[in-house]
């Protein structure tokens, strides 16, 4: 068995200094406040966000609908779980077009009380319309809600984009940790 090692950050936020609320999503755009209906939605829009990118490398089971599935409903059957942390991003643009999911996000409070971002994603086709920082605040507003003061989130060190965004939101750079996965067969 042959090992592969990513190398990941541990990116924080305090929330006590966190003022503004997210800002408003670009018409067309409508956010889907958690419901336990919106399960397999929130599994295909991980699945639509991550099934080409480098963290389905990271967690193969991002590369697969059935994969984002299981990882969905263990997410919400964590004790921890908070609904008012956890959002999708749907865009219609007619008002009888047809929606599609474009973003998502997912929120739970560890066993510390500390809030952690478990996945944060845009479709390919919607990014660069400010959905991800949309996504984060609202986010970042339901934990505070919750009465969660910090938060935490990891991305794979050589997702560079990605660690920019973060930075540009408030979240610093905490720990280096690093993900084994096992090498696929050639």
């Amino acid at each position: 068995m042959n090992l592969t090692y990513f190398k990941r950050y541990r990116m924080e936020i305090d929330l006590s200094g966190l003022e503004r609320g997210p800002p408003p999503l670009r018409p067309g755009y409508r956010f889907l406040a958690w419901n336990d209906s919106l399960l397999d939605a929130c599994a295909k829009a991980k699945y639509l966000c991550f099934r080409d990118e480098l963290d389905a490398n990271v967690f193969p089971c991002l590369g697969e609908l059935e994969g984002c599935r299981r990882l969905m409903k263990e997410i919400r059957k964590k004790q921890g779980f908070l609904p008012e942390a956890t959002w999708l991003v749907a865009y219609q643009p007619e008002p009888r077009g047809r929606a599609g999911l474009c973003g998502t996000i997912q929120g739970v409070r560890d066993r510390r009380g500390v809030g952690a971002i478990q996945n944060v994603g845009v479709t390919p086709a919607h990014r660069g319309a400010g959905l991800g920082t949309c996504l984060l605040f609202r986010s970042l507003l339901g934990f505070q809600q919750a009465g969660v003061l910090r938060v935490y989130l990891e991305v794979t060190a050589e997702n560079s984009a990605a660690i920019r965004f973060y930075r540009r939101l408030g979240f610093e750079i905490t720990k280096t940790v690093y993900k084994a996965v096992e090498a696929m067969p050639t």
